[in-house]
């Protein structure tokens, strides 16, 4: 591997600092350069030019704090799962844009298989979810929604394993 001067070449290329770094900001995105450079055993200045680089690239995508939604007044968390009439690019796009209009949904995954979307949303109560399920419903192209509420949350990890990743030795 040829390091760049950041440390960090191609996605996928990626030394043991690198992982380490994004373990620890994936852990708690909110930690100070100087204690991540701390816990991956590096100076400050380098520390934070791979972090840089990492963003330039593109693997370190964004910072966000994690909100109790209950906490904040939304007691509902639940899943659609939305079965489309026509799957073509046009009507596939519209689709996206309207889920991306509702606040509620938060997450949107295509899938394979005989679901076509499945959707993560939160509501304030019941009522409100039922209004967004009936806006679904009522979309042109939707065959079938089937919703599943949620009753507690038992796993709630970051996307990326990082534990399951063999960095390259630098």
């Amino acid at each position: 591997m040829q390091p760049a001067s950041s440390g960090v070449t191609v996605r996928g290329r990626l030394d043991s600092i690198d992982w380490a770094i994004l373990k620890e900001l994936q852990a708690d995105g909110s930690i100070t350069n100087v204690e991540l450079a701390r816990r991956v055993g590096l100076s400050a200045p380098p520390c934070l030019r791979r972090v840089r680089a990492l963003e330039s690239a593109g693997i370190i995508k964004a910072y966000r704090a994690i909100l109790d939604p209950k906490n904040l007044g939304f007691e509902i968390v639940c899943f659609a799962m939305v079965q489309l009439d026509v799957q073509g690019k046009k009507e596939l796009k519209e689709f996206e844009q309207k889920v991306k209009d509702w606040s509620m949904v938060r997450e949107c995954w295509t899938l394979s298989g005989d679901i076509d979307f499945i959707l993560k949303c939160v509501a304030p109560n019941l009522a409100s979810f039922q209004g967004l399920v009936s806006e679904l419903t009522s979309l042109p192209n939707v065959r079938n929604v089937r919703t599943a509420l949620t009753l507690d949350l038992i796993k709630d990890e970051p996307l990326v394993p990082i534990e399951e990743v063999e960095p390259e030795k630098a």
